[in-house]
């Protein structure tokens, strides 16, 4: 059994294969799937599978974990579904490139953003705890009155400066095993994608003046422009997250480049 890596940017032509002790063990929690979802996701994205690797196949992956053929093919499925990996005709599946072009409603995520720029990405946690039950904020972040919700707040950096403010609440129902701890190396939305899948996202675009605590994280004056993107997902009918992401208004835009899709 092996896992074959491409060159990076490379369309799927083999630079080696990789003995199957290098697909990671599974954590032990949870469905099935989920954990192998989890455990080729972490592959991902410490770097172990870089863009351009060939997953192994459902046949190789089914006997490695010992799992049925259609439990194998759910967990591809949902990293496929979120961009993580493309199935590809009679080559199988790729790893696809962080940097390729994405629709504008997509957020980028941030290390990737101030990465491609060539500079030096950075990110700090600032709060983090459970939101009080019955806090007025829930309904309107569409996660329900008596649903367990984990508050965050974390600022990502840019070369030692201010790049996004993240604003971002998580049903632990649907994410049971994120905590303040995990998230102090490690920023909700990269957590959220190695460990959560999501079926359903809505977007929303904005420009609005900053509050004060938004003009003192951003390092910038209070009422000062900024462009806000807010994204909710789903998982089936269950809310997952709720984000409001905070970007300085006068060096910031979305760009996306868009094809047909028939």
């Amino acid at each position: 059994m092996e896992v074959t890596i491409a060159a990076k940017g490379d369309r799927g032509v083999a630079a080696g294969p990789v003995e199957a002790d290098a697909i990671p063990p599974l954590d032990g929690e949870g469905p099935l799937w989920l954990q192998i979802r989890r455990s080729m996701a972490l592959a991902i994205f410490n770097g172990d599978w870089p863009a351009g690797t060939r997953l192994p196949s459902e046949l190789v992956l089914t006997h490695h974990y010992a799992a049925a053929r259609m439990t194998v093919n759910k967990a591809i499925q949902s990293l496929a579904t979120e961009g993580l990996v493309e199935r590809r005709p009679k080559t199988g599946t790729i790893v696809t490139g962080r940097a390729r072009e994405r629709p504008v409603l997509e957020i980028w995520d941030p290390a990737d953003a101030v990465r491609r720029e060539g500079g030096h990405y950075g990110y700090r946690l600032i709060r983090c705890g459970m939101m009080a039950e019955g806090a007025p904020s829930r309904t309107g972040h569409g996660l329900g009155e008596n649903v367990p919700v984990i508050q965050i707040l974390c600022l990502h950096l840019a070369d030692g400066k201010p790049f996004q403010l993240e604003e971002r609440f998580v049903n632990v129902e649907a994410a049971p095993r994120i905590t303040c701890q995990l998230l102090e190396d490690v920023s909700p939305g990269q957590w959220l994608l190695a460990n959560v899948p999501w079926t359903e996202a809505k977007h929303r675009i904005a420009a609005r003046g900053a509050t004060p605590m938004v003009a003192e994280q951003l390092a910038i004056a209070e009422g000062e422009a900024c462009l806000v993107v807010e994204r909710r997902t789903w998982n089936g009918d269950i809310p997952v997250t709720f984000g409001r992401f905070w970007y300085p208004g006068d060096d910031h835009s979305l760009e996306g480049g868009f094809r047909p899709s028939w």
